[in-house]
């Protein structure tokens, strides 16, 4: 839980603070960004929730914090933030919340499908979602992007008898016995409509997921910077290998999609699949030229 004794001096006066346990994941800032902002290495509160829409939205990144860095005072009942989770991002695909800080804050998704749900990446197992999946039909499929963004994936396997499905390249002690892992740098079908693509470069074990051909689910290896205005791969959180991972992002103008969902960076969705192409030809151009 937040210090108020601990709080950053530059946090706007009023009822919501950020402490110095922040570790700067970006997490509130997208969840909630008129109330949150970046210092040089932290987040902090810019100027306090101006209604009630923006007030759920900062207790959304106060659940969702994977550090416990945000606080309140007098303390707010967060269960308007609870609530909020999965929250949906279009049709049967939802933002998880309740990050990890063993994941860095890393984000999950939910895809709910008749043949069976897919969790992607491993939000905390908080007795909320846990009983929010069961509602939904549970967990058939739990994909791990990359070995950063395994968080409480035991948990999951323990409540939903999931199968974990992670590149064995990235298999790890904490990873040793999963259900299924993926070789070489071949796509994978999981299912008709669910393609496994390994993308090395982030880490040596690093694969994205492809729905329907229209959610790409990313997991560190590409997101979307309002920066840039474009799409974005991290050099300076490259693992493993730069060269590879631009190798990885050129092979995936073989693929269509108008979604890209993260991990780490702002998800984003393209007019169609045709601009979506030439915004990752541009990233590609971009990862060769640094």
């Amino acid at each position: 839980m937040a210090n108020l004794r601990d709080r950053w001096a530059d946090n706007a006066d009023g009822t919501f603070y950020v402490d110095r346990t922040c570790i700067d994941c970006d997490a509130c800032r997208r969840i909630a960004p008129a109330v949150f902002a970046e210092a040089s290495d932290h987040s902090f509160v810019a100027r306090q929730p101006a209604d009630d829409a923006e007030k759920r939205r900062a207790l959304m990144a106060l659940v969702a914090c994977p550090t416990g860095s945000i606080g309140t005072s007098p303390r707010e009942d967060a269960g308007p933030g609870i609530e909020g989770f999965p929250e949906t991002v279009e049709g049967n695909v939802s933002f998880c919340g309740f990050t990890s800080k063993d994941s860095f804050g890393a984000w999950s998704y939910l895809v709910e499908r008749p043949a069976g749900n897919v969790l992607v990446d491993s939000p905390r197992a908080v007795t909320h979602l846990l009983r929010d999946f069961e509602v939904r039909g549970g967990i058939a499929t739990l994909f791990l992007t990359h070995r950063d963004d395994v968080a409480d994936h035991a948990a999951f396997r323990r409540r939903f008898s999931c199968e974990r499905v992670l590149h064995e390249a990235d298999r790890s002690r904490e990873t040793a016995d999963l259900e299924r892992y993926l070789s070489g740098e071949d796509p994978v079908p999981l299912a008709d409509d669910l393609l496994a693509i390994p993308t090395p470069g982030h880490t040596r074990g690093h694969a994205v997921l492809l729905y329907r051909d229209r959610y790409l689910f990313t997991g560190d290896h590409l997101a979307w910077s309002t920066r840039r205005n474009g799409l974005i791969a991290f050099r300076d959180a490259c693992w493993y290998s730069w060269k590879e991972q631009t190798r990885s992002m050129e092979r995936l103008l073989d693929y269509s999609f108008e979604w890209v969902l993260p991990g780490h960076g702002q998800w984003h969705r393209a007019e169609s699949t045709g601009a979506m192409r030439r915004e990752l030809e541009r990233c590609v151009a971009w990862m060769k030229g640094v």
